[in-house]
């Protein structure tokens, strides 16, 4: 077993991010078909034969556009899928489930949470079908609840994806591995700020040692930060990635 990193302090990277060299690449329009479980953009132009599927999830307060950064700076043959998230939440928020308020406080609506985790793997068997793209090329991620949805799919269908990474988010309480054997070829990068007063860094320390136990290869990078999409988190994410995307 591989020696795996563990919480590392980065400052905030300032300024704008470095010049990317596949920045040219755009959001198209927005597909909305019966073919797919969720609307979506891609990054265009696409490539020809692509030679993996990155699937990115926006955040309840952002949309499709909100990791277009991250997914700019994939080499020109990753097909970068960009889905929105089905739901309306507090007023003219979009996501992926409600969150309610209960008696023991916040509480995921739970059977919208499962609607999402099966589209998504549905999502997923429909753009791999598409783009001729297998498991073992896709990867899945996102920020807050888009990373948060991100996990649990993965531990719901491990023999979807080669990894996922996870944003500012949190393992759900419920989130159980359904596959052993499945859990050990999974890698994970989850990546979180020490001052985010949304959901604590300790979210991300006990998510790590909950997925090391299940067996999967994780990576924790914590940086000053809060609840929020800092550069320093896409260059980490970016960095894991195009690691994986070298080694599978």
């Amino acid at each position: 077993m591989r020696e795996r990193p563990r919480d590392r302090g980065v400052h905030r990277t300032c300024g704008r991010l470095a010049a990317m060299p596949n920045s040219a690449r755009t959001p198209g329009d927005l597909i909305d078909a019966a073919d797919y479980a969720f609307s979506h953009a891609v990054l265009e132009p696409q490539p020809k034969a692509p030679g993996a599927l990155l699937v990115l999830l926006h955040g309840v307060d952002g949309d499709e556009q909100q990791l277009v950064a991250l997914g700019q700076r994939m080499s020109r043959d990753v097909q970068v899928v960009l889905p929105r998230g089905p739901r309306s939440i507090s007023g003219d928020r979009i996501g992926w489930y409600r969150v309610g308020l209960s008696d023991d406080g916040l509480q995921v609506v739970e059977e919208e949470e499962l609607d999402a985790r099966t589209k998504l793997v549905d999502f997923i068997d429909q753009l791999q079908s598409r783009y001729g793209v297998t498991p073992r090329r896709t990867w899945i991620g996102g920020f807050s609840q888009g990373g948060i949805l991100a996990a649990s799919t993965a531990l719901f269908a491990p023999d979807r994806i080669a990894g996922f990474f996870m944003m500012a988010g949190h393992l759900l309480a419920d989130a159980m591995p359904s596959d052993a054997d499945a859990m050990r070829a999974l890698d994970a990068l989850i990546v979180h700020g020490r001052d985010d007063d949304t959901l604590s860094v300790d979210d991300a320390r006990d998510a790590r040692s909950r997925l090391d136990a299940m067996g999967v290869s994780t990576t924790l990078a914590v940086f000053d930060a809060g609840h929020t999409l800092e550069p320093s988190m896409i260059d980490a994410a970016v960095t894991w990635l195009e690691a994986q995307l070298r080694r599978q």
